[in-house]
């Protein structure tokens, strides 16, 4: 991982000096902190541990190095406290708002919780942000709030009903945001992840995303579920392709639209993913019979969407986006990091 392949020079001049990023510990968080930090920015991370990592700072603070580490400041705090809000705000540029609690399955069975931290949470977060007079906020968003459009394509005006608490809870964010954009002066700008993966994404727990769980399954030579039949499509999205599009959103104004995907453009479907993933398991750990270990099938999860592909027309246009780590090049360098060494093959970008 390094922030200088996702950041060129000429983005790193137009970056603002002091930011705020909810979820700092989180995976995605963490990778916007180090980003920063090795662009020499001042960074305040807000967090309270309830799904971020001490672990994921420590591994920051180690690449970094001890004197752009000292640009840090934690603020362990809740985003349901509007006083943690309020200190975590002050003096900032830019809010980067990545703190949530994740997963259709964990909303599916934890709605309210789901529900207060994600949208209370964010009404505190933003309110904050106006009343102090910061001049911008990106926030995360997803393509579950697409819900249950029939076209796997999805395009940012059209919406679904949604399917379940979690895309509830996303879909009331982006309407929040779009007041608060209208009806002050601070620019809100949400983004759509889709599927998002790499390095420091928590592989434990019922709630875990399926990428670092199958690896972590593959490592131990087990066989990984898969819900369905496989044949479900995802654009899954490195994370070096959502840093780089936040950091766009933060310093380029785009017109009407607010809110944009962030995919790859590109489809896989879970069968296709557990052959990639397997077959670099076995390069990573040097264990062939890995290659062969078959998958373990279950029935479909309430909440999933059938297929769900990122179209990239807007963000473009906007914000001057395109990915910059393609599914094989972050599968690889995925697997590598999970199974520990030190060595990650080296191939041409295309």
């Amino acid at each position: 991982m390094s922030a200088f392949r996702i950041v060129d020079g000429e983005l790193i001049r137009d970056l603002p000096d002091v930011w705020l990023v909810t979820g700092a510990a989180g995976f995605i968080g963490s990778h916007l902190l180090e980003t920063l930090l090795m662009a020499d920015r001042h960074v305040i991370g807000l967090d309270n541990f309830s799904t971020g990592k001490k672990e994921n700072l420590a591994d920051v603070e180690t690449r970094v190095g001890p004197e752009r580490w000292a640009r840090f400041r934690l603020v362990e705090g809740d985003l349901r406290s509007r006083h943690d809000c309020d200190t975590a705000v002050h003096g900032v540029d830019v809010v980067l708002h990545e703190a949530a609690l994740n997963s259709v399955p964990r909303s599916m069975a934890q709605p309210a919780q789901v529900l207060e931290t994600n949208a209370i949470g964010s009404v505190n977060l933003f309110s904050a942000a106006v009343d102090a007079g910061v001049p911008r906020v990106v926030y995360a968003s997803s393509s579950s709030v697409y819900g249950d459009i029939s076209s796997p394509v999805r395009r940012e005006p059209a919406l679904g009903e949604p399917m379940s608490p979690y895309a509830v809870s996303k879909r009331a964010i982006e309407q929040l945001a779009a007041v608060m954009h209208r009806n002050s002066a601070t620019a809100m700008t949400g983004l759509r992840y889709f599927n998002v993966f790499g390095p420091r994404q928590n592989p434990d727990g019922p709630y875990s995303a399926v990428i670092p769980r199958w690896i972590r399954a593959l490592l131990a030579a087990q066989s990984p579920v898969i819900y369905g039949d496989g044949t479900q499509s995802r654009d899954f999205t490195h994370v070096d392709n959502v840093v780089r599009a936040n950091l766009l959103a933060a310093v380029r104004t785009p017109g009407a639209p607010q809110v944009f995907n962030v995919g790859t453009g590109h489809g896989t479907s879970l069968n296709t993913l557990f052959e990639i993933l397997r077959s670099h398991v076995a390069t990573a750990v040097g264990r062939p019979e890995t290659a062969a270990l078959p998958a373990s099938p279950a029935p479909p999860r309430a909440g999933d969407v059938a297929s769900a592909l990122a179209d990239l027309d807007l963000i473009r246009e906007e914000l001057g986006y395109k990915p910059v780590v393609g599914l094989e090049e972050g599968l690889r360098t995925t697997v590598f990091y999970f199974a520990g060494t030190h060595h990650t093959p080296t191939t041409p970008r295309k």
